[in-house]
């Protein structure tokens, strides 16, 4: 169950927070970019023995939420399962893709991992307000 209005928000220029969970339960959520690959949410890592790394290679279950950088009441909720990493020349690629989505040219670092995330559930939520600080 993939929300088109989330598939967009993942493949713009929006910032994701992903939430894996700790081993005692407890929820850690740290700042990546995203992306889409078919049907399935993608993130890496260029260190895949980080905290989200060892997270998710003992349990594979995270929620992705993002922002729509145009208006910060457009936001997506993702649910799923980590269910495979791609590396190499094939990682690196991808990375680079998305670097030049966020940043306008290649990622500098090479040896990446880029988690393959099979979405469950996803929903986007807009509210009617504009962004307006005092």
């Amino acid at each position: 169950m993939f929300d088109p209005g989330v598939r967009a928000l993942l493949e713009g220029v929006n910032f994701v927070h992903l939430s894996t969970l700790m081993k005692d339960g407890s929820p850690h959520s740290t700042v990546v970019w995203g992306h889409t690959r078919g049907d399935q949410a993608i993130f890496f890592t260029n260190n895949p023995q980080s905290l989200k790394g060892r997270n998710i290679a003992r349990d594979p279950r995270v929620a992705l939420s993002m922002i729509d950088r145009d208006n910060p009441y457009r936001t997506g909720m993702l649910r799923g399962r980590v269910v495979g990493t791609l590396t190499g020349d094939e990682a690196d690629a991808i990375v680079d893709a998305m670097s030049h989505k966020y940043v306008g040219r290649p990622f500098p670092m090479r040896g990446n991992t880029v988690y393959l995330i099979d979405v469950a559930s996803s929903r986007l939520t807009e509210l009617p307000f504009e962004d307006s600080p005092a």
